[in-house]
């Protein structure tokens, strides 16, 4: 029983941590949406998501559960540098997650409560066809609007959230994620695309569980966004995205672990006051690999925000 219940330990943290690759390959419909430089955007937003992890037979882990809420606070700022727009993110995640399953048919289970990495984004945005100093961004949702905005962004993830070597669950990577991402939007009256492709750089958790190194290869991912705008503040979109790599290494080793993402969602955005919105969004999303477990999980989220 020991030593099942090291595997179990050991296993379950791995994917806990092939969850959160899969989740830090969001899905974000209007990303490339320009506003007026100077405007401000604060917003909380809370989200539960709930799904399954698959295990080996051998390992006797069954009916694995993992059901996490989270609510996080965002900051977003617009401004001009060197005649380009710009755009400045944060957000300030705050996580409660259970995990459930049966060991050898006993049931156990694993909480943790606290803030996850924070996350830190610099973006440069640019219309196609006009200088930005004459390019006339639209802050009403207009449905008269045609034009294609390219955009470049680098997110960095920073290990600030809670972490402890000895715990099954941490709610923090305790490694830095660095996340370079291009674009593009096309926008033709009340319809707008968008494509953007990333690259996940991970640096090195040298305090894994159990006192082991854990690495991680690039993952890339790519997400496109068909969006709709019905009047003035109202939206819809659907979305979808795919991504695949981040094999690990746990103290050198190959775990020839390979991952595939898949995620598709819907969102819809209204408006409370000419100032205020709330986004509601569904997200479905997967990872799956040769020989680690899999997992999947519904997400349902709700936002407000607020624009001065």
């Amino acid at each position: 029983m020991k030593l099942i219940n090291i595997q179990l330990r050991y296993f379950a943290c791995l994917s806990f941590m092939l969850c959160g690759t899969l989740f830090a390959q969001d899905i974000e419909p209007r990303r490339w949406n320009p506003l007026p430089s100077g405007t401000t955007i604060l917003g909380i937003t809370y989200g539960h998501n709930s799904g399954y992890v698959g295990f080996n037979p051998i390992l006797e882990i069954k009916d694995t559960k993992v059901k996490k809420g989270f609510l996080t606070m965002g900051y977003t700022h617009f401004f001009t540098f060197a005649e380009k727009l710009m755009r400045f993110d944060v957000a300030l995640p705050f996580h409660k997650v259970k995990w459930d399953g049966l060991l050898s048919g006993e049931p156990e289970s694993v909480k943790r409560t606290g803030m996850a990495d924070p996350m830190f984004r610099l973006s440069v945005l640019h219309p196609l066809g006009a200088p930005t100093s004459e390019y006339k961004v639209s802050d009403d949702d207009s449905k008269e609007t045609i034009n294609t905005v390219v955009g470049a962004a680098i997110s960095v993830g920073v290990p600030l959230g809670e972490y402890f070597e000895d715990d099954l669950l941490n709610l923090s990577s305790n490694s830095y994620m660095i996340r370079p991402h291009i674009g593009v939007q096309h926008t033709r009256g009340p319809w707008s695309y968008e494509l953007t492709g990333s690259i996940f750089f991970f640096t090195d958790n040298d305090n894994f569980f159990d006192g082991n190194k854990f690495e991680q290869k690039p993952f890339y991912s790519a997400q496109a966004h068909i969006i709709r705008i019905f009047e003035p503040g109202v939206w819809g979109s659907v979305s979808a995205g795919y991504g695949q790599g981040a094999a690990s290494k746990v103290n050198g080793k190959d775990r020839d672990d390979k991952r595939e993402g898949f995620l598709w969602g819907v969102a819809m955005g209204v408006p409370l006051t000419a100032d205020q919105g709330l986004k509601f969004s569904y997200i479905w999303a997967k990872t799956q690999t040769d020989t680690e477990p899999r997992f999947e999980a519904d997400t349902f989220v709700v936002g407000w925000t607020i624009r001065f």
